[in-house]
């Protein structure tokens, strides 16, 4: 027979329990530091919307957080936002390398170009 509704598994986690006191999955102790989740998310959507920079830093401090997560130092509850906050932060980092790929392409044509008009009037001088 199957176990009845709020029972725990014989040596098991009860996910109907009560959260553990420091409000985190049994993992986390509740001594570590407070998750940034929301700060890296708005980082992320401002590197995708305003200034590309700030995509690399939520994806710097994302991955940091992710790892101290995983260890067990830092509240897991905010994992949600550093996941999300970290993504856009890697999709505005490879937009801003796009972007500074093409500038250096279209200097590098003008550049090209004014050579290239320089050196046919030179050799009439």
């Amino acid at each position: 027979m199957s176990q009845p509704y709020n029972q725990p598994k014989p040596g098991g986690y009860n996910p109907y329990t009560s959260p553990t006191p420091g409000g985190g999955p049994p993992f986390f102790s509740g001594q570590g530091e407070p998750h940034r989740g929301t700060m890296i998310l708005v980082f992320g959507i401002l590197g995708l919307v305003m200034c590309p920079i700030l995509g690399v830093i939520a994806w710097v401090l994302g991955k940091a957080d992710i790892a101290k997560m995983d260890a067990g130092r830092m509240d897991p509850s905010g994992r949600g936002n550093t996941q999300a906050g970290m993504i856009c932060g890697i999709i505005a980092t490879v937009l801003l390398v796009l972007q500074l790929g093409a500038v250096c392409c279209y200097f590098g044509m003008i550049f090209t170009a004014i050579g290239a008009a320089g050196v046919g009037n030179a050799g009439g001088l």
